[in-house]
């Protein structure tokens, strides 16, 4: 079936097995809207994600869901949600002919080590509700993000490769090894058409971080707007992988609009953007505020950053569907300074 559209793949004789995946009754093919749900659109990749994905369908045919509605007001219809609720994922999927859904709710790396029972329920069983809502054809197309926190210690720490020792530490990490084997199983056993890449730390200046190992690199433009010092949570010369959230938002919507054919991986593709320690970014971030300083106090999280890679290989996203980031450490800084500038700018008038 490798290689095939969803439309050829209705139209063949297809095993029992494959029909129960994608019935030829399924709903969403009644629609002429392209209408795509976002869940966990509140969080700091949804809010600029439901954007871009706004300017692409237009705003009403992007459903923006969360546990609770933002305060901001927005052009997007909005559901709340709870994506364990699998009964309200239906209703919603029926209300609006779904064709393609961003599961973007997790809990994540440092959160989840203060709550592991409550991370693995809500990661793994909110996955489990899509794809088996995709195997029954209630939905055509799913994202689900992977991470770098599927990689562990014994992994080879530069230029990682896309298939490699993964022994993940950390429970996000358990969590999104098994949903990587899950979606490939899925596609293989039912032909859904999941697509995922492995997120490095992620950066932006349109809403807070998540509670993630890596937030300390979003953390250190407020303070050093706000205070002119930072303390950091890992140690000075800790290198990981990052990415500008542009480029993040640009390689959901570049690998979701890819050809089917073209998606060789289906468990999830490996992503880089730039590499960089804390006293690097500090670095940087002095060019424009000359009197900021960085002072270091390691907790728990920097055993989490010891077991990551220090820079990834990418090259099988960037061979497969063109995959190739914009922003190196010194573009985004200035970037994120300029912004960060004329919200608080915005703030005062």
């Amino acid at each position: 079936m490798k290689g095939l559209s969803f439309m050829h793949i209705m139209n063949l004789e297809i095993d029992s097995l494959t029909t129960l995946a994608i019935p030829k009754s399924s709903h969403f093919m009644q629609s002429s809207n392209h209408y795509v749900l976002v869940i966990g659109a509140s969080g700091q990749i949804g809010t600029e994600l439901v954007t871009r994905l706004s300017e692409i369908h237009g705003s009403s045919n992007v459903i923006s869901t969360d546990l609770r509605k933002p305060e901001s007001s927005s052009d997007n219809p909005f559901e709340e949600l709870d994506v364990l609720d699998k009964q309200r994922l239906s209703d919603i999927f029926r209300k609006y002919r779904v064709k393609e859904v961003y599961l973007l709710a997790a809990m994540l790396s440092a959160t989840g080590e203060k709550n592991p029972m409550k991370a693995w329920d809500l990661n793994m069983n909110g996955l489990f509700n899509l794809l088996e809502a995709a195997r029954e054809g209630q939905f055509q197309k799913l994202f689900w993000p992977s991470s770098i926190a599927v990689f562990g210690p014994s992994t080879p720490k530069l230029n990682t490769p896309q298939e490699t020792v993964t022994e993940p530490s950390t429970v996000y990490g358990i969590s999104k090894l098994a949903g990587e084997r899950w979606c490939e199983y899925y596609h293989q056993k039912y032909n859904v058409d999941v697509r995922s890449i492995r997120y490095p730390g992620l950066i932006g200046w349109k809403s807070s971080p998540g509670g993630g190992t890596t937030d300390y690199a979003v953390h250190i433009f407020h303070e050093a707007l706000e205070k002119g010092e930072y303390t950091s949570f890992l140690s000075e010369n800790t290198y990981l992988p990052m990415m500008y959230m542009p480029d993040g938002i640009e390689a959901t919507t570049r690998i979701m609009q890819a050809d089917t054919a073209s998606i060789k991986i289906r468990s999830s593709y490996n992503l880089s953007g730039m590499s960089f320690s804390p006293k690097e970014i500090a670095s940087e971030v002095k060019k424009y505020l000359p009197d900021f300083s960085m002072k270091y106090a390691p907790d728990f999280r920097q055993a989490i950053a010891d077991s990551w890679p220090s820079s990834i290989d990418d090259s099988a996203a960037q061979k497969d569907w063109g995959w190739k980031p914009q922003y190196d450490l010194a573009k985004m800084t200035e970037d994120m300074l300029l912004n960060l500038k004329k919200l608080r700018n915005e703030a005062v008038s």
